[in-house]
């Protein structure tokens, strides 16, 4: 019977091993889209939270402009997954030029349109750099889902508009 239940716990863990480090180095291309994490049984949280922000100093932006973006926490994190959307539809626009050490870019529509973690480093203070189309795109706003541990996780947490 310990034998049957030594069997049983060794699996189990096998099994929850294998999906936590299925993302421990970024967020899968079936996050593009909604920007939820894939994880089992994860716990979503309301998307308003006192912790994480995602902010620019700049409140408008011509085409091809780079643009700072900064992620702020008061907690640490270990995930996450930001984007610029275009107010107007909500589509992926512009790729990120300058991310900081534990993240990588990720290509959901364009090459370098989307960023991740690539380890699972806790992180609170993260700055980036958006390149703008070199076409008009309309306003944006920037988005970031936040995996604090494998089980609880806040999803598009979104910036103010950014003008153009």
């Amino acid at each position: 019977r310990a034998h049957i239940a030594i069997i049983g716990w060794g699996g189990t863990t096998l099994c929850l091993v294998s999906y936590v480090s299925a993302f421990s180095d970024g967020a899968s291309l079936s996050a593009c889209t909604d920007m939820m994490p894939r994880h089992l049984r994860a716990q979503l949280h309301s998307p308003s939270n006192d912790y994480v922000t995602v902010h620019t100093n700049m409140s408008f932006y011509f085409p091809g402009d780079k643009v700072p973006v900064t992620v702020r926490s008061t907690r640490d994190f270990m995930g996450f997954l930001l984007q610029a959307r275009k107010v107007s539809n909500d589509e992926i626009a512009g790729t990120f030029v300058f991310i900081p050490p534990g993240s990588k870019l990720l290509t959901c529509f364009e090459d370098g349109d989307t960023v991740t973690h690539s380890d699972k480093s806790l992180k609170r203070n993260l700055s980036f750099v958006w390149k703008a189309p070199d076409q008009p795109i309309g306003d944006i706003k920037f988005f970031i889902s936040v995996v604090q541990s494998y089980f609880v996780y806040w999803a598009k947490i979104e910036s103010a508009i950014v003008a153009q």
